[in-house]
């Protein structure tokens, strides 16, 4: 038996029939597949403890990066191997470590596949997978998801609704960087950090060649312009950010990230997107990297 948890609150259609074609699929391989569609990153989280309290060696999470995300949250720093359906639109995780896309495919490489231990980032006490960021992304997110829920737009629409607002409103964050013994003081609109290092070059942009290297990276967007801000969203979209020119980089195990408001006025709170979902946290900001804390299925 292995523990299938599935996002079935995406709007996706994955309901009765969907269940029977995953059972079958995995029984091609010799599993007998236990499905649960969760309808809440709550109710993912449920169904991962509930399988690791069982003793369960394998557990499979379908569906976007926020899915798996909810789901490595139960499973890093245990010893279950992690089986990846990637079921959303980008599926960062999976194409960084090569898992097939397609269904079929995926759950092959889930019977027949090789276990490797990856990284996972930290900030105070909540993991990414991908990626955690500061300023315009999470902002956009907040706004494009208030457009979705009040004016029923689209996802890609009320996205780009969203960027236009913020590029309106010019938002910039003054922060403090604690990183390697060092401390830099920046005006930025966006803070990036990753696990491990991100190519940002080119059409690579959110590429990684490896999750196992045991570092987090840095990215502090450098223009402090409205018209600079207008020209690093313009070399995003057409696919010519550069490190050098756009970026400062840094690599380190650990940094932290505080706000000139929270230093002159006790903590502060702020919002932080990891892998996508946004939250609210206090500051300062602790990231951590938790080296080879995630062991998952990919192909051989």
């Amino acid at each position: 038996m292995v523990p299938v948890i599935i996002n079935a609150g995406a709007g996706l259609g994955y309901c009765g029939e969907f269940s029977q074609q995953l059972l079958a699929k995995f029984a091609k391989h010799g599993y007998v597949a236990d499905i649960t569609l969760a309808q809440s990153g709550e109710d993912m989280i449920a169904a991962a403890r509930a399988a690791v309290a069982a003793g369960e060696r394998l557990v499979v999470a379908g569906g976007g990066d926020g899915t798996i995300n909810a789901v490595a949250s139960v499973l890093a720093g245990t010893d279950v191997a992690y089986g990846v359906l990637p079921l959303g639109t980008l599926n960062h995780f999976a194409k960084d470590l090569q898992i097939p896309l397609e269904l079929d495919q995926a759950i092959a490489t889930i019977a027949t596949g090789g276990h490797v231990r990856v990284d996972v980032g930290e900030v105070n006490g909540r993991i990414f997978l991908n990626n955690s960021s500061l300023g315009l992304y999470p902002d956009i997110v907040r706004d494009r998801e208030k457009q979705q829920s009040r004016l029923g737009r689209g996802k890609w629409l009320a996205f780009t609704w969203a960027a236009l607002a913020a590029l309106r409103r010019f938002p910039f964050l003054n922060v403090r960087l604690s990183v390697n013994g060092e401390e830099h003081a920046r005006r930025t609109p966006f803070v990036f950090i990753g696990n491990n290092e991100y190519l940002m070059q080119g059409f690579n942009i959110g590429a990684r060649s490896r999750i196992d290297g045991g570092m987090l990276s840095l990215y502090v967007a450098q223009r402090p312009s409205r018209l600079g801000l207008v020209r690093l969203a313009w070399h995003a979209l057409s696919g010519t950010l550069a490190q050098q020119r756009d970026f400062d980089v840094l690599l380190a195990t650990e940094m932290t990230i505080d706000t000139r408001k929270g230093r002159k006025h006790g903590n502060a709170r702020i919002r932080v997107a990891t892998d996508g979902e946004v939250t609210v946290m206090q500051t300062p900001l602790s990231y951590r990297m938790r080296a080879g804390a995630l062991t998952v299925v990919v192909p051989k």
